[in-house]
């Protein structure tokens, strides 16, 4: 069933239109009628109809305002314009607004469902549109390259969670199964110039620059594709394109590691060869260590690029394995932007349960053998993530902490991992309770402001939620949340509610005209005063004066 907002000032039009229109029948229910479109306005906001009917010619605001207004907020929505013969020119508008549908007045019941076929059949065909298995999957087949390749590139520059890098490599048809990973980088080198070309060197240079900016992505492109053919030959792993160079993703389902290096290494060489006898350039590929881990792989890539910057000391054309020219004897312990963004994530918005699981899965694998020296740094760059996260937050590092803190000779300290995860546990915890606590006095802080401005500010007839926002420099979207989880109600009903009790309190004590209330509590026009003061009250403001006077007799 499709939700319709009924929207005409004529109260026997509305009833008529109920009354007479089945339904259920066409799949329409109406779950509002509105008499103005300012009311109807306020209806859309909260009911979100699909389709609002409503005529032109209304008080407070009238119907073409009405859907200009929806239009704007609410684009999705459908909109039947009711007019008569002698509205011309407001049906001129109503066209450019892109009105869905208009009935001429005087209306039958059946042109009323004619029209809102009409207007189910568009919603339908979008709703189709949007659904449609078959448009989804073609327009998913034609875009597979460019996730495969953006899915490929994230795995390069950070760690993804296992379970993502399952799904996606399933998704797009990579096998990435196996023990041993480990990433090359495959880079051209720069023009060499030979001794008997010195004296001719500028001109040399000049002719070489201009050739190499012709050539650049040919050469990228007859290298990706040597490079793909020779992998694939040996059934070595995926060949791509990342940060304009080579990526070899090296997947080995068993043997050691120091075997997946050799057997990467002996692949490489034969490319590196076949580049400078086939292609006539050369290439320096640089090779990352070998990880066990899947999730890994950017540690690898990460040392893949830092070996080629080798090539500065150890010259071009040639191979560079990390291990070689970086002694490590055991795998390095990384904190990354994945786990510092996690932990901050958890300090600024997480659970305590949240905070113990996220410094558990820090410490996984440190006890397999890292050096001292790595896990000292390790421990270095969590704390400095936590001490940044407290100056974003602009916490007082002595009052979260203690005075006598001095974090980075407490490192120190520690014969434990176990002792190292509990201290860090309880700073974790601490800054998370300060910045919870200044959190939510914020929110009171803001919203105490807010409501002192509009009990200042009330009988502005211009005063709106974007006003308040804009003395407090905010968002609205942000005050709008926290107003109503603080206030209990939403920033338009706090408003009506001091407007409202502001009138009562002018209707009992002062012998003023609704005309002159209307205005000291901000309502421009008399008449939409009215009308609010009977909806939220009950009675118009004469009846509740006269009632008033008699309760004090």
């Amino acid at each position: 069933m499709y939700k319709l907002l009924l929207v005409d000032d004529e109260s026997d039009v509305r009833e008529g239109v109920v009354r007479e229109v089945n339904w259920e029948a066409i799949g329409f229910e109406v779950i509002e009628t509105a008499e103005n479109g300012r009311e109807a306005l306020e209806m859309v906001e909260k009911l979100l109809p699909d389709v609002v009917v409503t005529d032109i010619q209304m008080p407070f605001m009238n119907g073409l305002q009405l859907a200009e207004a929806i239009r704007e907020r609410f684009p999705t929505i459908k909109i039947i314009i009711l007019t008569g013969h002698d509205e011309f020119e407001y049906a001129q508008k109503a066209i450019k607004l892109h009105i869905d549908e208009y009935v001429l007045k005087p209306f039958s019941a059946q042109e009323i469902v004619n029209a809102l076929c009409k207007v189910k059949e568009q919603i339908q065909e979008e709703v189709a549109h949007r659904e449609n298995v078959e448009l989804l999957k073609e327009h998913y087949r034609k875009s597979m390259p460019v996730l495969k390749e953006n899915f490929l590139a994230t795995l390069m520059s950070r760690k993804l969670p296992r379970d993502e890098v399952r799904e996606k490599a399933g998704n797009y048809g990579i096998e990435l199964s196996g023990n041993s990973f480990v990433v090359a980088v495959v880079s051209i080198d720069g023009v060499m110039i030979h001794e008997d070309d010195l004296e001719n060197r500028t001109e040399l240079l000049k002719s070489v620059s201009l050739k190499y900016s012709e050539d650049q992505a040919l050469k990228y492109f007859a290298l990706l594709n040597i490079t793909e053919e020779i992998a694939n030959k040996r059934n070595l792993g995926l060949v791509f394109m990342h940060n304009d160079q080579v990526v070899v993703l090296v997947c080995k389902e068993s043997g050691s590691k120091d075997e997946a290096l050799q057997e990467t290494m002996k692949t490489l060489e034969e490319v590196r060869q076949s580049v400078e006898k086939y292609l006539k350039f050369s290439v320096t590929i640089g090779i990352g260590s070998v990880m066990k881990d899947v999730t890994k792989v950017s540690y690898s890539h990460e040392d893949a690029v830092l070996a080629l910057d080798y090539r500065l000391i150890l010259g071009n054309n040639r191979i560079i394995c990390i291990d070689d020219v970086e002694r490590r004897n055991v795998e390095k312990v990384r904190f990354d932007d994945v786990k510092e963004h996690e932990l901050t994530r958890c300090i600024k918005v997480g659970t305590n349960q949240e905070i113990k699981e996220t410094i558990d899965e820090l410490f996984q694998g440190i006890e397999g053998g890292v050096s001292v020296k790595d896990y000292q740094i390790y421990l270095l760059e969590i704390l400095t993530c936590i001490l940044k996260a407290a100056k974003d937050s602009n916490l007082n590092v002595d009052e979260v902490f203690g005075d006598n803190f001095i974090p980075f000779t407490e490192i120190n300290k520690f014969t434990s991992l176990e002792a190292a995860k509990h201290w860090l546990v309880e700073l974790c915890a601490s800054m998370m309770n300060h910045i919870a606590t200044d959190r939510q006095y914020t929110y009171k802080n803001l919203v105490e402001m807010a409501k002192e401005y509009t009990k200042s500010h009330y009988h502005e007839g211009d005063i709106t939620i974007n006003k308040v926002c804009g003395h407090l420099h905010i968002s609205a979207g942000y005050f709008s949340s926290i107003f109503k989880k603080e206030a209990k109600m939403t920033f338009v009903n706090y408003l009506n509610h001091i407007r409202m009790e502001e009138a009562k309190e002018l209707l009992r004590s002062t012998d003023m005209k609704a005309l002159e209330i209307a205005e000291k509590v901000g309502y421009a026009d008399a008449n939409y005063f009215s009308f609010s003061f009977r909806k939220n009250v009950g009675v118009s403001p004469k009846e509740y004066r006269n009632s008033s006077k008699g309760a004090q007799g």
